[in-house]
């Protein structure tokens, strides 16, 4: 026996009232059923074909991510949106055949699914790499090489950046950059956080007019809230012109923490020339041209606590955000955001220090598909927690 689909009734399928609509019949108890569904129903059913086709995402997926932990806010668009789903005993349930066609898990509040929602807003995609001979720099090098025009048009008067202590190897010092070769020297990834805040003030304290700051999205959010602040930082940042240049970061790992694991595994610091964390794994090079690649696993004991917090992959807040995911080996991919941002990126293009070319649909969906791990990895905390 047929379901109307407009008010859940069982009827018989003799009934007078019914509509085809891609390739399916449906049946209705009334004229008011039908009604509804033919100006209605319709745009439903093929929001369900276009996600069908895209993605099979079924209701065994809302509820492990949504319902199961708790997460799910009992607003019924799952069951508004498909007559298999019901509301009971303060829980979605599925109740008849699930077509894995998306649609409860897509206009469910709690699920983050839109490119804006994952990596924030942004004006181009690219893959870029920096055109400057004598550079070297983590992935494509990118950072450096803009700094570096920026700094050779006078359009910064220094940049606030992070290199290694000399004292203690890989350990992450903030710098105020002044010279090309301070920034050449601040290339590569260090995966241990900076505390880049107070060169900036430093640098505001000085005089300086125009600042780039490279940060990871917490620092950017600092930097984002104490320009906005109205607590005694006014006469500050109303001085200075700050370009936020945000990297993406899915962990850092405590120093200390760092050494232990590659002491572990016969590895002494000031013997690496670079690492780099890329499929899930925490890849070391060392100077004489080795390479080693241990388990991100290794790390997690000393995997700083606020990042179990933190939902930003992309720095949302910065003017660019560069980072590994997405773009080729040797690339980094580039999200224009701001205006100025957008700017000097395609200047320092056009000037030769940097070769680009927009992202494709598939470079951009790793990106992504890695930022939604970010975003609800709350969601699984709240899960362990509940176990």
């Amino acid at each position: 026996m047929p379901l109307d689909p407009i008010c859940k009734k069982i009827i018989s399928d003799d009934t007078e009232y019914f509509s085809d609509y891609g390739g399916k019949q449906y049946y209705f108890c009334s004229t008011e059923c039908k009604h509804k569904f033919d100006t209605l129903e319709k745009s439903v059913i093929r929001l369900k074909r276009n996600l069908s086709e895209k993605e099979k995402i079924s209701f065994g997926k809302l509820k492990k991510d949504i319902i199961k932990p708790g997460i799910c806010t009992l607003c019924g668009a799952c069951a508004a949106n498909c007559e298999y789903i019901t509301i009971e005993n303060g829980a979605p349930k599925l109740v008849g055949p699930c077509k894995a066609c998306g649609v409860c898990y897509y206009q469910c509040p709690r699920t983050i699914t839109t490119e804006e929602g994952l990596i924030g807003g942004f004006r181009y995609a690219y893959a870029a790499r920096s055109a400057i001979p004598e550079m070297k720099g983590q992935d494509g090098g990118v950072v450096t090489a803009l700094l570096l025009y920026a700094l050779d048009e006078g359009l910064i008067d220094c940049a606030v950046v992070t290199t290694h202590s000399k004292e203690e190897p890989w350990k992450p010092i903030p710098k105020l950059a002044t010279t090309r070769k301070e920034i050449l020297e601040s290339g590569g990834s260090i995966y241990s956080h900076s505390m880049t805040l107070e060169a900036l003030m430093s640098a505001i304290k000085q005089g300086m007019q125009s600042i780039a700051f490279v940060g990871t999205s917490c620092n950017i959010d600092a930097v984002t809230k104490m320009q906005k602040s109205s607590y005694g930082l006014l006469h500050l940042f109303m001085r200075a012109k700050i370009l936020k240049l945000g990297l993406f970061c899915m962990d850092t790992f405590a120093y200390e923490g760092i050494k232990a694991v590659l002491e572990i595994n016969g590895i002494a610091l000031e013997n690496v020339e670079a690492m780099k964390i890329r499929k899930g794994k925490f890849q070391v090079t060392l100077k004489d041209g080795k390479e080693h690649v241990l388990e991100l696993s290794d790390f997690d004991e000393y995997r700083s606590s606020s990042c179990q917090f933190c939902t930003d992959l992309g720095s949302e807040n910065a003017d660019i955000s560069f980072g590994g995911v997405g773009s080729p080996q040797g690339w980094t991919t580039v999200l224009a955001r701001s205006a100025i941002g957008y700017e000097i990126f395609n200047e320092a293009v056009d000037n030769g220090y940097i070769e680009a070319r927009h992202l494709t649909d598939e470079e951009l969906e790793k990106v992504l598909n890695l930022a939604k791990m970010k975003k609800v990895q709350m969601y699984a905390l709240h899960m362990r927690q509940k176990v």
